[in-house]
């Protein structure tokens, strides 16, 4: 690579120290006055990532961090809220000019769960469950995709998934369903089945709607989740290939280490990802 890490974060303006120790407070920037160009790419956040922190602190994190399109975990959209909270969380994001974008993930093990999360995102007025269901949940999940036009990304979960572990796994289970259905690619649990994450994007573009992306040091399933840029994954190539497909989604960054300090890893995985961008 052309730039060395720490260049990376210089340059992209993102430095960890960016964000400094003072508390977040609700309403201080606002984004729809930040312009966003990710270089072709669509660079989100899901929320799982700052599962220790409040709605409050996420937005305004994602705020200064000039992120713009969000995935809410329950943490941050909770499945038990009323319609009227629902709402209003979306309302409240919104006003501070982000994109919910999508909920999840969403296990559906039973047909109540199916009913029960389809609701929720209607509710919440989520356009795309990123949800894992049982196989045979999937004729329901079918229809119920065409009575809410809501869109379903099936995520692949890795070695010890035994219901979706690989994204062909999910491909050979959702090629002949409705175009509403189709795959979030976990890059990290790609990778950890020793798979090239990179080639795997490319061979199920056409049903392609979400990514997360994340760092494992090792192509193992044993492997462990680190910074972004601090792994063995060749993040490069797979930015590469989603610029060269001309991917539309969103490619929400999913940093899962150090749950209560994630500001200062997400900081960085930002920084080195717009760094990539501007030299690719």
């Amino acid at each position: 690579m052309a730039l060395s890490r720490k260049n990376f974060i210089k340059t992209s303006g993102l430095g960890v120290l960016a964000l400094g120790t003072a508390s977040f407070k609700s309403g201080q920037t606002n984004n729809t006055d930040i312009k966003y160009t990710d270089h072709q790419l669509h660079i989100g956040l899901a929320s799982f990532t700052l599962r220790k922190y409040s709605l409050d602190e996420l937005i305004d994190i994602t705020t200064r961090l000039k992120i713009k399109d969000v995935a809410f975990k329950s943490f941050h959209l909770p499945y038990n809220a009323s319609k009227k909270e629902l709402i209003d969380i979306h309302e409240k994001v919104k006003a501070r000019g982000l994109n919910l974008y999508g909920g999840g993930v969403i296990y559906m093990k039973t047909p109540e769960d199916v009913e029960t999360y389809f609701n929720y995102a209607e509710n919440a007025g989520l356009p795309m469950i990123i949800g894992a269901p049982e196989h045979h949940l999937l004729p329901q999940v079918e229809e119920k995709v065409k009575k809410t036009n809501i869109k379903l990304a099936i995520h692949n979960h890795g070695p010890e998934d035994k219901i979706f572990p690989s994204p062909q796994s999910v491909y050979d289970r959702i090629k002949g369903l409705d175009d509403r259905i189709g795959l979030c690619i976990d890059v990290g649990h790609t990778f950890r089945l020793g798979l090239d994450p990179a080639e795997e994007l490319i061979k199920y573009q056409d049903k392609l709607f979400d990514v997360h992306i994340k760092d494992i040091d090792a192509p193992i399933e044993e492997g462990d989740k680190t910074v972004l840029g601090h792994g063995k994954i060749d993040l490069p190539a797979i930015l590469t290939a989603l610029k060269n497909m001309k991917y539309t989604g969103v490619v929400a960054i999913e940093y899962e280490k150090d749950a209560d300090h994630a500001i200062y890893g997400l900081s960085e995985s930002l920084g080195y990802i717009r760094g990539i961008l501007k030299t690719t």
